[in-house]
């Protein structure tokens, strides 16, 4: 299963490659996982009735996993390793450590995410 994040997401929906052909196939194959907080981001960024349709089309329909909790591990993850110092953002680390709860992996255009999922830092 995959997490794709915000930056990942506005890519696929503008429809450029090789966002739009390689998160399609995992969508058809029902490998994507949605988290509120990006589908919220996602909203928040709507500029059309029509785009707020196609987001919450996805939102309602892809698989999602138990966040309850979920906040508080990441704020104390993010302040125990001082990740705002480095650069990253509650919504961020609550991203990765939603990931390392279930198992799953975070694809993400975000340099300083990916710089974290690199580190091989454990966020479950």
């Amino acid at each position: 299963m995959i997490i794709p994040d915000t930056s990942v997401w506005i890519e696929f929906l503008k429809g450029k490659d090789p966002f739009l052909t390689e998160l399609g196939l995992l969508l058809e194959d029902g490998q994507v996982i949605a988290l509120e907080c990006i589908f919220g981001e996602l909203l928040q960024g709507a500029k059309t009735r029509r785009e707020r349709k196609v987001i919450t089309d996805y939102w309602n329909n892809l698989p999602k996993i138990e966040e309850r909790g979920l906040w508080v591990k990441a704020g104390l993850h993010a302040g125990e390793h001082k990740l705002f110092a480095k650069g990253l953002g509650l919504i961020d680390v609550f991203i990765l450590t939603a990931a390392g709860s279930s198992g799953a992996r975070v694809w993400t255009l975000d340099k300083k995410m990916a710089s974290l999922l690199t580190e091989n830092m454990s966020f479950r």
